[in-house]
């Protein structure tokens, strides 16, 4: 059965940090993009990074850039987002995905788990 599954999440103050993980199952990430994405209650689902099959092109959405890192360890199975300077407005729901290729899109992913709740506040 295939799966991905986030950890890391959790309640943070402003200006802290904290990394997720994203780790799959019953497949192997070599052959997959991943993508974070997150929602904040009442917003829609957005993309906030994507990382290619072997980690040689990353993106980000402009609200996270120079404050979140996305990364992978093909040998671990696991991608990783760490974050860095979080703001209130960072607080959503997050989520990875896999797909062929990034592009950023909800309906462009094939596979998504179940996410994690990211916290800032003071």
């Amino acid at each position: 059965q295939l799966q991905l599954v986030e950890s890391g999440g959790g309640l943070v103050q402003p200006g802290g940090s904290l990394r997720l993980s994203c780790a799959a199952s019953g497949f192997t990430l070599d052959y997959y993009a991943i993508g974070w994405f997150r929602q904040a209650p009442g917003k829609e689902r957005e993309g906030v990074s994507c990382i290619s099959t072997h980690g040689e092109s990353t993106n980000y959405a402009d609200s996270v850039k120079g404050r979140f890192t996305i990364s992978r360890d093909n040998a671990k199975n696991t991608v990783y987002l760490q974050m860095n300077s979080l703001k209130p407005e960072d607080t959503a729901v997050y989520y990875c995905a896999a797909a062929l290729y990034c592009s950023g899109r909800v309906d462009g992913m094939d596979y998504w788990g179940k996410g994690t709740l990211v916290t800032v506040s003071s």
